[in-house]
């Protein structure tokens, strides 16, 4: 009877939804220290900052839990090296794990954790074979961007990685995920589902975003760690800012009224930034403004290194505002 008791108050006090949550947020701390020590293992043998391989890393653990085409992330290390390229396209053994076969038909193919084996599969290997590929231009940036073009051969590829890096050198971590809902909650606002209405100025189209309306000047704040990669006008979306974050979602904010002092294309931000405010720009040219009511219009897209697409950003605006809230409670009792 007693056991009884103490397993109904366990339940209560610890839900299984809890419980999981809180393995789920233990397994994801292990895995950020497992790759951080890894990508911190590489910087000492090859002098390459931890963050070039981080930045790498992620870009292709994005493109994997984004496209259907490719196989999800099993490891600490999601660097997918084509066969091919690893072993070498004259190789007749694609499996090949020979270091000095591999080197002999031009593979990649690295022993990263001196078992004398080049493994495919290897997260210590991998990351090498990355090293020994970047060593061949330099250890400066500039060198690194020609090695990752001569790698991946992509101008955008080459961008969002570089990017990435940047975002962890700045912050020096790799668990960069926190969020944070668009305008300040002690504002006025209201918002609902927009995404996919249809919209007519400047031609049939689809609402790509959420409309968020509140008083003009309210500030717009960054939902996510990540880098300013667009700041200007455009005729639809009047005065706008693009973000891109560490899991390659490009954040998009428009009709504001105006820029915060100093934002720069290439700034790195956190959640809660001020980058501007709610305005009614757009629907014209430079300046056009008062169209329609102030509000934020907020995009989310995903690039998939072919195409970019937009996806409902309803969703996690709630979800990103509810979390808020109860940090605010917390933080208060």
């Amino acid at each position: 009877m007693k056991k009884i008791v103490f397993l109904l108050l366990f339940f209560l006090l610890f839900p299984p939804s809890s419980l999981a949550a809180e393995n789920q947020s233990m397994k994801e701390k292990q895995l950020f220290t497992q790759r951080e020590e890894l990508f911190k293992k590489m910087e000492a043998a090859t002098n390459i900052p931890w963050y070039y391989y981080a930045g790498i890393d992620q870009y292709e653990r994005n493109l994997r839990l984004s496209r259907k085409d490719l196989p999800k992330p099993k490891d600490a290390i999601s660097i997918l090296i084509p066969p091919e390229k690893w072993a070498g396209v004259l190789n007749p053994n694609y499996k090949d794990t020979n270091v000095k076969t591999i080197a002999f038909f031009n593979g990649i193919g690295a022993d990263g954790n001196g078992d004398g084996k080049a493994e495919r599969d290897n997260n210590e290997d991998l990351l090498a074979a990355i090293g020994q590929h970047l060593l061949k231009y330099g250890t400066d940036e500039d060198n690194i961007r020609i090695a990752l073009w001569d790698y991946y051969k992509k101008d955008r590829t080459v961008s969002i990685i570089l990017e990435q890096a940047k975002i962890y050198k700045v912050f020096n971590r790799l668990d960069l995920y926190d969020k944070a809902f668009p305008l300040p909650l002690n504002y006025n606002y209201s918002y609902r589902s927009t995404w996919g209405d249809s919209r007519g100025w400047g031609g049939r189209r689809i609402h790509e975003g959420t409309d968020i309306f509140a008083d003009y000047g309210v500030p717009v704040r960054s939902t996510c760690y990540g880098i300013i990669e667009m700041k200007g006008w455009n005729r639809y979306g009047g005065w706008r800012i693009g973000i891109r974050d560490v899991n390659n979602t490009y954040h998009y904010f428009a009709h504001l009224s105006g820029f915060a002092k100093n934002l720069k294309v290439g700034q790195v931000v956190k959640p809660g930034t001020v980058i501007g405010g709610v305005g009614s720009t757009g629907y014209g040219p430079p300046g056009t403004a008062g169209k329609f009511p102030p509000h934020l219009h907020y995009g989310m897209y995903k690039d998939t290194g072919t195409t970019e697409w937009s996806f409902d950003p309803y969703p996690h605006l709630k979800q990103w505002e509810r979390m808020e809230r109860l940090n605010r409670q917390k933080s208060r009792s």
